[in-house]
C-alpha cells in the first residue's frame, strides 16, 4: 500500500523517530480525534509541532502527549523499543518473556496484611524450580509480611523471596471465605524473572458427572502461535467424548483476534461463515470497519523473532456443543470478554465469577513503515528497534449491542461482563468447586 493521501505533510525539520510516531498515531489511534496533539493541522505550524516532538524520547512523547486521557480513558497502549516494553499496562506476544512463572491474587486479611493466593505457576518457571504449586498461599515477601508498602514486591521486582503458608483454616460465612489462622513454612525461597516459554494452554481435566464427561480447560492467553496446540487441544476433547465445557478465562487477558475466531469455531463449529464481531476504527479508517466471520479453517504461525509468521492452515476440530460455562475474573479482559460476548450471541454462554476487566478495544502493532501504512513489518526502517501498539479499534457482538455495565456498591459503573452466578472456590487445596454445572 502506498502512503494515504489524507497523511498530514511534514514541512520542517523534525526528530525521524518521534515524527514516526506522530504520524502512526496520527493514521492509527482510535482516539486520534479526541486528542488536539494529534490533529491534522498541526503540523503546518511549524514551530508547535516540532516544539512538541523534538527533544523528547519517543515514550515521553507518546505516554505524555500522545494518548486519551491515558490511565483513565486509553488503559492499553504501549510503545516499546528493541522488542523490550518501556511502560504501560499490557504486553505483546512473545517467543520468550522474562517471568517469575507467578500468576497471583492479592487478598486483604486484616487491615494492614495480605495473603496471595498462587493462581497457577508456569512450568520451567523460577517459581516452579523453587517448588511453588497452584492452590499454595505466599504469606511472606522478602522476608516481611505482605502489606500495602511491599506487596508490588510480588508483580514489579526482577527477584524476591517468598514464605509460603504451612497451615491454613478457613471457614465459609455468607457464601464468602474468611480466614481465621495462619501459619507459615520455615522457608525463604528465592524467586527471579527468567525467559520462559508459556504455553496458554495450561491445564486440561475430564470430569465425569450424571452420566456427562465434562471438560475443563484453563486457557490463559490468546497467543497466535499456540492456535495449532489449541486445535490440538480440541481434537483430544472430542476423543474423549467431551459433552460440556468449563472454559477457564480467569487470567486470560486477552490476545490475538485470529485465536478467538479459532476457540469460537472449536466450541461450536456450526456458524461458518457468520457475522462473529464488528471491528470500529477511526474516521480516517472506516474502510477497515466491519464484521469479521467465522471460517472452517485455522491458520497456524511459528514466531520469528518475536514476529508471527503464518507457517500453514488447518481444518478446526470442534465439539459442536450448544453451551458452555466460562470462569472469568477482574483478568479476563480483550479476547477473552470478545469470547463471551460474541459467543453468546451464537450459543449459551453462563459466565461464572467475577466482573471482567472491561477491555473492548484492540490494537495492530506500528512500524515505521510508512509507504505500507506504517503496518509492515517486513518494510520497516531497520535503523531503529521502536514499535507501537496503541489503540486502534473497539470491538462488540455480531448485533453491534452496547458493552453490558456493571455498577459497584459506591454507585460507580463501567462497561465490563457481570457473571450470572458465582463461583464457590477455593485455592487452598488448588481444587475449584463449581455450582449449577447441569
Amino acid at each position: 500500500m502506498s502512503c494515504r493521501e489524507d497523511e498530514p505533510t511534514i514541512t520542517t525539520e523534525a526528530d525521524a523517530i518521534n515524527n514516526f510516531v506522530w504520524k502512526a498515531m496520527n493514521l492509527w489511534y482510535y482516539w486520534q480525534a479526541e486528542n488536539p496533539n494529534l490533529a491534522d493541522n498541526l503540523p503546518a505550524d511549524n514551530a508547535r509541532y516540532t516544539t512538541l516532538i523534538n527533544g523528547r524520547t519517543p515514550d515521553d512523547l507518546f505516554y505524555k502527549s500522545l494518548l486519551y486521557q491515558y490511565g483513565n480513558v486509553d488503559l492499553y497502549s504501549w510503545i516499546e523499543n528493541n522488542n523490550q516494553v518501556v511502560s504501560a499496562t499490557g504486553r505483546m506476544a512473545a517467543e520468550f518473556e522474562a517471568i517469575t512463572g507467578l500468576d497471583l491474587t492479592l487478598l486483604p486479611i486484616s487491615r494492614d496484611n495480605y495473603i496471595a493466593f498462587v493462581n497457577y505457576v508456569v512450568p520451567n518457571s523460577s517459581a516452579a524450580s523453587a517448588g511453588v504449586k497452584r492452590g499454595d498461599v505466599i504469606t511472606k515477601v522478602n522476608g516481611s509480611y505482605i502489606n500495602a508498602y511491599n506487596y508490588s514486591a510480588l508483580f514489579d521486582d526482577s527477584s524476591f523471596t517468598i514464605t509460603r503458608a504451612e497451615t491454613i483454616t478457613v471457614i465459609e460465612e455468607d457464601e464468602l471465605y474468611k480466614i481465621t489462622s495462619i501459619t507459615d513454612k520455615s522457608e525463604n525461597l528465592s524467586i527471579a524473572k527468567t525467559s520462559v516459554e508459556e504455553n496458554p494452554i495450561a491445564f486440561y481435566k475430564v470430569f465425569e458427572q450424571n452420566g456427562k464427561k465434562i471438560g475443563y480447560l484453563v486457557y490463559n492467553a490468546f497467543k497466535i502461535e499456540y492456535n495449532d496446540e489449541l486445535n490440538a487441544q480440541f481434537a483430544k476433547m472430542k476423543a474423549d467424548g467431551i459433552t460440556d465445557l468449563i472454559l477457564d478465562l480467569r487470567y486470560n487477558g486477552g490476545g490475538s483476534l485470529t485465536s478467538a475466531l479459532g476457540l469460537a469455531q472449536m466450541i461450536n463449529g456450526s456458524y461458518t461463515g457468520q457475522n462473529y464481531l464488528y471491528m470500529e476504527y477511526n474516521k480516517k479508517n472506516t474502510k477497515y470497519s466491519g464484521y469479521d466471520v467465522l471460517s472452517d479453517k485455522l491458520d497456524t504461525y511459528n514466531l520469528v523473532n518475536g514476529h508471527p509468521e503464518k507457517i500453514g492452515t488447518e481444518n478446526i476440530n470442534s465439539l459442536s456443543l450448544p453451551k458452555i460455562y466460562a470462569l472469568v475474573s477482574v483478568s479476563s479482559a480483550s479476547a477473552s470478554e470478545l469470547t463471551v460476548i460474541c459467543l453468546s450471541k451464537l450459543i449459551n454462554v453462563e459466565t461464572i465469577g467475577y466482573a471482567t476487566r472491561g477491555k473492548f478495544v484492540g490494537s495492530h502493532t506500528l512500524y515505521d513503515s510508512p509507504n505500507n501504512e506504517y503496518i509492515s513489518y517486513e518494510n520497516r526502517n531497520k535503523t531503529h528497534n521502536w514499535q507501537l501498539q496503541p489503540i486502534t479499534f473497539k470491538y462488540f457482538n455480531k448485533d453491534r449491542d452496547a458493552h453490558p455495565i456493571v455498577q459497584y456498591a459506591d454507585g460507580s459503573t463501567k462497561e465490563a461482563i457481570l457473571p450470572l452466578s458465582k463461583t464457590e472456590c477455593t485455592h487452598l487445596n488448588g481444587l475449584t468447586m463449581l455450582k449449577n454445572l447441569a
